[in-house]
């Protein structure tokens, strides 16, 4: 079968690779039908350092279930899922309280002891019965890619904007412009949020954001964007800011523009950050933050649950669309900006 493999610095390449098989009594085999690219593959893709030797990459996938273990119990051979990015058991303690994130027995696509990556024809997915979401869809069905966003880059605005405290009549800022911070616009929205400000230097960008509901776009970075947003909310700040990018800057950022009281909703993923969170700034001034990384399974059936019924379309975050073959020059187009987020057709 064929597969995407990470060899170092900005090259992957799309190769022959063994099928995987069941190995566990609870795996399932799902054959690929859309996978994408994450912002997250691109720090792997940009390392400098190669990896001891090629490793498959990828984790927002979905597809049709081509076998199960003899212990899996609500999945049948036929079935259109969806796979977050990260599975899990459903039983333990985590699972039960919807942070299947920390799952006792759960893991993460891609790594060496896992048997294959979202990117590629055919995934073995481990404890399928609390991994995969069944989507009572056909494999052509027009809403897929936006069932696709679930599986990781929806879930994780969601997150953003949950861990932020966002609710009815809220005023919120996003920082980041990328699949994230527009999905995380986007999930503000669907809370019921009264006014929502993107931080966005990319009009292409902008448009999408306001088209998921950004009532205001501040067009400048850094302590500029932190004057500008004060100056919009009579110098106080914003009650509920969401953080997805996870780099120094744009966490300097929240910090400026969080009003006293408020709360940060984290989700970037961290990198470059050198500083810390300099809790001197936020000691005095009573700042909540939350967040991490996003628990997709708990969120997926609600969010599936908008998706199907025509009130939540996170697809235009999608504007590049390839071929499986063609993924490495997906991987180039999110990383000179010239795309957003590419949708793998496999």
């Amino acid at each position: 079968m064929r597969a995407v493999l990470h060899h170092g610095e900005r090259d992957v390449r799309v190769e022959t690779v063994p099928e995987p098989v069941l190995t566990e009594p609870t795996d399932a085999l799902v054959r690929v039908t859309l996978s994408c690219i994450c912002g997250s593959d691109l720090w792997p893709y940009r390392r400098t350092t190669p990896p001891e030797e090629p490793s498959r990459i990828g984790h927002e996938f979905l597809g049709v279930v081509e076998q199960v273990g003899a212990d899996v119990r609500t999945l049948r051979v036929g079935d259109l899922v969806i796979a977050p990015f990260k599975h899990s058991c459903g039983e333990c303690e985590f699972c039960l309280r919807g942070l299947q994130t920390s799952c006792v027995r759960g893991g993460f696509y891609g790594t060496p002891e896992e048997a294959g990556a979202g990117q590629g024809e055919k995934v073995r997915v481990p404890n399928a019965d609390g991994t995969l979401v069944v989507a009572p869809v056909g494999v052509d069905d027009p809403r897929l890619p936006a069932l696709l966003t679930l599986s990781d880059v929806m879930a994780t605005g969601h997150h953003a904007a949950v861990a932020a405290g966002v609710g009815p009549g809220s005023h919120v800022a996003v920082i980041g412009d990328g699949a994230v911070g527009l999905c995380g616009v986007l999930a503000a929205r669907r809370l019921g949020a009264e006014r929502i400000i993107l931080l966005s230097s990319h009009p292409d960008r902008a448009a999408i954001g306001r088209t998921f509901g950004a009532t205001d776009v501040v067009e400048v970075r850094g302590d500029a964007a932190v004057e500008r947003v004060r100056a919009m909310t009579d110098g106080l700040g914003v009650p509920h800011v969401m953080e997805c990018v996870g780099m120094q800057g744009s966490w300097d950022t929240a910090l400026g523009i969080v009003k006293d009281g408020g709360r940060i909703g984290y989700v970037g993923v961290p990198n470059g950050v050198t500083e810390g969170l300099a809790l001197g700034r936020i000691f005095r001034r009573n700042v909540t933050i939350a967040g991490g990384v996003a628990p997709a399974r708990a969120y997926l059936p609600e969010l599936m649950a908008d998706v199907l019924d025509g009130s939540l379309d996170p697809s235009p975050v999608f504007d590049l669309e390839l071929p499986l073959e063609q993924a490495p020059e997906g991987y180039a187009a999110m990383d000179e900006r010239r795309a957003i987020k590419v949708l793998l057709r496999v």
